[in-house]
């Protein structure tokens, strides 16, 4: 069977996407997501099952049993059909040369940071932007190939990240822009010529893979870091964490509360005040305000945040 437009993702923005592909752009003739089984053996922030797609739209779903696309089932399903345009959104593996190579207009997928590719390659994108502190996104629509994030680019566009966006925020702007994007590619692949431009003279820097554990907190870090961390790490990320009293505190949502009040008289990362169930947090050059923490106790001026040992 020829499929035309073949979106693959695993989360609620690939539902987004493929909801705006349907209704304004084109048909989705199938959707390429993985089996909740798959689930046991990777971490998949955001995760949402896609099979709904069917009901709504009448789309097929074909859900992978590996996360990659290389088990035997998912390998002889892409061998025995054929396939034209092909977009990723919400799909955090490489896809494999031989799938790549049975779509005869690419497969295409979006990658950012504050650079131009590739400039920025790797995992994490929006998280690692926001914790680096950086002010400026650039998504780029570019076409796969065997290799990370390669600067074979459609098309991209620059938004801006706020002192006050979180990661949840920079996806809403990430699918704002990205749905321009794919609009852009749709019409080019309509015309009969999608052009890409490999002529980047940015140098090659890489973002590491992070886990839950990068989200710990260390109080050791100025103010800012200690912000950026937390929004860069938020829902529906596995957020930010300490501990308190040898229990641990998963911390949702914070700001800067002062640098010039004088908490001398108490160590960074300990609790100053409470007021309204919100801690006033010393750190080494302010403090800081935790807003929203998940936590089995009751937090206390003078107990510290701080290893699991403190």
């Amino acid at each position: 069977m020829n499929y035309r437009l073949v979106i693959f993702g695993v989360k609620d923005t690939t539902e987004e996407i493929v909801k705006y592909v349907q209704e304004k752009l084109c048909p989705v003739d199938l959707v390429v997501t993985i089996h909740p089984d798959v689930l046991k053996k990777n971490q998949v922030s955001g995760y949402q099952g896609l099979s709904s797609l069917t009901d709504r739209y009448g789309i097929p779903v074909y859900e992978a049993r590996s996360y990659g696309l290389t088990d035997e089932e998912t390998a002889r399903f892409f061998a025995e059909n054929t396939f034209e345009l092909g977009i990723s959104m919400g799909w955090q593996r490489l896809v494999p040369k031989a799938v790549l190579d049975r779509f005869s207009q690419g497969v295409f997928g979006f990658h950012g940071n504050c650079g131009y590719l590739p400039f920025g390659r790797g995992r994490s994108p929006l998280n690692w932007s926001i914790i680096l502190g950086d002010t400026r996104f650039i998504l780029n629509l570019f076409r796969y190939d065997e290799k990370a994030d390669s600067p074979n680019v459609f098309a991209n566009e620059m938004c801006e990240i706020t002192p006050h966006d979180t990661v949840r925020t920079m996806q809403y702007k990430n699918m704002l822009v990205s749905k321009r994007l794919i609009a852009r590619l749709v019409a080019a692949w309509k015309e009969g010529e999608i052009g890409v431009r490999t002529d980047s003279r940015d140098f090659d820097s890489w973002y590491e893979k992070r886990t839950a554990a990068d989200g710990r907190l260390d109080f050791h870090n100025r103010t800012r870091d200690l912000y950026n961390l937390i929004r860069g790490v938020t829902r529906p990320f596995p957020g930010a964490f300490c501990y308190c009293g040898g229990k641990r505190m998963t911390v949702w949502s914070a700001q800067p509360f002062d640098g010039i009040l004088d908490f001398s008289g108490c160590a960074p990362g300990e609790i100053v005040d409470v007021f309204d169930g919100q801690l006033i947090v010393r750190t080494v050059d302010g403090s800081l305000l935790i807003r929203e923490y998940e936590y089995d106790g009751e937090p206390a001026p003078g107990m510290i945040l701080g290893e699991e040992t403190a």
